[in-house]
């Protein structure tokens, strides 16, 4: 009985001494395990910030590299640019035609403000030179190609990228002439201009410049502002006045006041004073037209520089 009596307690004891607070299990159980989510933790924050680091780096490399893209294509193009100095002068006709084709498609439109005023200027000038013919004015710009580098940012690239991607198709319609320089432009060109067009265009929250309209005359090329098309309006609504007052001058002289030695004379005054009417009639209704155009493209300008 003593047996059955005390063994729930030595039972008791037994166990409650495996739980005792001093027991080795108990320690590595409540002191280790709590810490295991920590050790993890670490590392996963580790591993993670080596793993952007490591993308950080990757980034960096890969735009290097699409940087470092750019310099070896502008100095194949410029190298494919330089042509013996009597090449262009000696092209056929339908050739030069071209030719003019690509400079205009190099050049034509708000090139300076698309492409920067140093990339926008080499290409104006290259376009002249290839619309004179002038290899060697030609070669000394194509030199320069590579030095663009450092300027071609933001939505430059995109713009060059297109005008060189047209302008080589332009070389390319050519076909083969020569030793194939031709070709060796219009493929340089196009690849180029197809790798400066798949440049990524960085958006920034700035407010973009304001594009301005010009008009271009040949070689003479200047801005449209409200205050030179008011200036303008103003002019033309003069010159209709004048118009109109000597057509009401030559309309005041009687036909009866006409005195000639025989009527063929006779008939020629009238023949001419009629198409001097006309002609005055005509240049005041033009001159009321240029006036109205010229005063809504004014207003037009003056709302688009408003700021918004």
């Amino acid at each position: 009985m003593a047996t059955l009596r005390f063994s729930p307690f030595l039972s008791i004891s037994s166990s409650s001494s495996s739980l005792s607070p001093l027991s080795p299990s108990l320690l590595s159980s409540r002191h280790i395990s709590p810490f295991k989510p920590l050790h993890l933790q670490r590392s996963l924050s580790i591993s993670r910030s080596r793993f952007l680091s490591f993308a950080l780096a990757e980034s960096d490399s890969a735009k290097s590299l699409e940087e470092d893209s750019i310099r070896p294509l502008l100095q194949e193009l410029s190298d494919c640019l330089k042509l013996p100095p009597d090449f262009l002068s000696s092209l056929p006709n339908d050739l030069r035609l071209d030719l003019n084709d690509a400079a205009f498609d190099l050049s034509n439109g708000p090139v300076l403000d698309e492409c920067g005023d140093e990339v926008g200027e080499m290409l104006l000038n290259l376009s002249r030179a290839w619309e004179r013919a002038d290899a060697a004015t030609s070669n000394s710009i194509a030199e320069k190609l590579p030095s663009i580098e450092s300027s071609l940012k933001g939505r430059a690239n995109l713009a060059l990228g297109k005008r060189l991607v047209s302008a080589g198709r332009r070389f390319q319609a050519m076909g083969q002439y020569g030793n194939g320089e031709v070709q060796k432009i219009a493929n340089s060109m196009i690849k180029t201009g197809k790798e400066l067009s798949r440049t990524p265009v960085v958006v920034t929250d700035e407010e973009p410049d304001r594009k301005s309209r010009k008009l271009k005359f040949g070689e003479i090329e200047f801005e449209l502002t409200p205050e030179k098309a008011n200036i303008g309006a103003a002019v033309g609504v003069l010159f209709g006045v004048l118009s109109w007052a000597l057509t009401q001058g030559v309309q005041s002289i009687p036909e009866s006041s006409m005195q000639y030695a025989n009527d063929n004379a006779l008939m020629l005054a009238k023949s001419l004073r009629g198409a001097l009417l006309v002609l005055c009639y005509l240049s005041t209704l033009l001159s009321g037209f240029a006036s109205i155009g010229l005063l809504l493209l004014g207003r037009q300008l003056s709302n688009e520089n408003k700021p918004e």
